[in-house]
């Protein structure tokens, strides 16, 4: 347990900080899936899921959620996919 004043503040921080990450870094996860369902299905709106999961991948770097190299893989992944697709 925290016995300053400082570590207790600190420990109230990290976990409102750790509870934005985990809100922030679940819609990704949510917008990849979009993503992923919209191209399973070749549905109209593919391109619209997939330019708005990548939107939501460089939000993450810029916030500091994912890595730029896992942001940069995983929108390959996706333009790769949505290419194929057709």
């Amino acid at each position: 347990m925290a016995n300053t004043k400082t570590a207790k503040k600190r420990i109230k921080v990290i976990a409102a900080n750790t509870m934005r990450n985990k809100a922030y870094r679940s819609s990704l996860r949510t917008a990849i899936k979009k993503a992923d369902v919209a191209l399973e299905g070749g549905t109209e709106d593919t391109t619209q899921a997939v330019r708005s999961a990548m939107k939501k991948i460089d939000q993450a770097v810029t916030k500091g959620i994912l890595h730029k190299n896992t942001a940069a893989r995983k929108k390959s992944k996706l333009a790769k996919r949505l290419n194929q697709a057709g």
